[in-house]
């Protein structure tokens, strides 16, 4: 049976992690589009003009959605969490040993500084409803710990 009459094909999404300004038509970026019927040198030249002004290398999430008559558009998001935090404490890995060992620490305000970068990606928060001042604890806790003795 066909569907005469019927809604048009749906746009498709293709998530992406690229570096910033060295996007190409290899892995993963020219396989993912190319299966879709897009040209990935089109999409890299554009994603390297718009992601020139950021540190070159740094991986950065792009969603594409593709229409059905093959024209794209993309969206750039900031890069991953685990990466701002990895750098904020001056580790280039994580620990081994996950809950057993701490391989790095980071202050209040690195977090909160995170929290700024990241809030470009969230839609309908602004940075005026976030403040330092609301996410840090009070000075007093509320609560003592009585010495543990064995």
């Amino acid at each position: 049976m066909s569907k005469k009459g019927g809604a048009a094909a749906a746009a498709s999404l293709v998530k992406l992690m690229v570096p910033a300004g060295k996007a190409s038509a290899q892995p993963p970026v020219g396989p993912a589009l190319g299966a879709k019927g897009v040209k990935a040198m089109d999409f890299a030249k554009e994603f390297n003009a718009r992601t020139a002004h950021l540190e070159p290398g740094i991986p950065i999430p792009a969603i594409v959605n593709i229409q059905p008559d093959r024209t794209f558009t993309f969206e750039i998001k900031t890069p991953p969490t685990s990466l701002l935090l990895k750098r904020a404490a001056g580790i280039t890995s994580g620990s081994g040993k996950a809950g057993a060992e701490v391989s790095g620490s980071i202050t209040l305000k690195h977090i909160y500084e995170i929290a700024k970068i990241k809030m470009q990606d969230a839609k309908g928060v602004e940075e005026e409803q976030v403040s330092i001042e609301q996410a840090s604890p009070s000075p007093q806790p509320p609560f003592s710990f009585a010495p543990f003795r064995v």
